[in-house]
């Protein structure tokens, strides 16, 4: 996983990023609404076909969905409000850009798109879901081979190659995000289960 090396890694210029962001007045909840609406505007140009410049946008999006959090820490207003919220609509975004896709394999008379866009959405959610419903049960889950970082890079790589191999590149992305997205959640599933064996013991 490396959610944790690009976080550190990213620091200084999300910190740096945050400051401009709290002079200009927002608020962490604010950023996180725009990050949102910023996704929904990339889901539509993806959906039209600009599948490269959807790749663009989104290495910026990427950037701007991780600077709430920084300015959240930056002003002292991390709440448990904040983390819900943030996690809730980065499913929605999720939901988003996968629908764009499915909208792409019907646009492209390619059922093999829209069943894998599915897939990949449903691998996506149970990750997520693996880990909110370990911590309602008072475990900590971060472990997991391919979180969200991860199923992002690979998205922006898929839709780059599409000026190479065309929808070819769309079938291969979807395909390595359907699998290795429910691959984490299986994993999870076992991590938990031997968590908890643990601690039982």
């Amino acid at each position: 996983m490396i959610t944790e090396w690009a976080r550190q890694r990213a620091r200084d210029f999300l910190n740096g990023v945050a400051v401009f962001f709290n002079r200009l007045g927002l608020t962490p909840n604010i950023l996180t609404v725009i990050g949102f609406g910023l996704v929904c505007v990339i889901a539509v140009v993806i959906a039209l076909g600009y599948e490269a410049l959807g790749a663009v946008l989104l290495i910026f999006g990427a950037g701007f969905d991780a600077t709430d959090g920084a300015l959240a820490r930056l002003t002292n207003r991390v709440t448990k409000f904040g983390g819900f919220f943030d996690s809730t609509l980065d499913r929605y975004a999720d939901g988003v850009l996968m629908l764009a896709l499915a909208y792409r394999g019907i646009a492209l008379a390619n059922q093999w798109i829209i069943l894998l866009a599915v897939a990949a959405l449903i691998g996506s959610f149970l990750v997520s879901y693996t880990r909110a419903r370990a911590e309602g049960i008072g475990l900590q889950l971060k472990e997991g081979w391919f979180t969200r970082l991860e199923r992002m890079i690979l998205l922006i790589l898929g839709l780059f190659a599409t000026l190479f191999i065309g929808q070819t590149a769309l079938l291969i992305m979807l395909a390595l995000l359907a699998i290795l997205a429910n691959v984490t959640a299986v994993q999870r599933i076992l991590i938990v289960k031997q968590k908890l064996d643990h601690a039982d013991a």
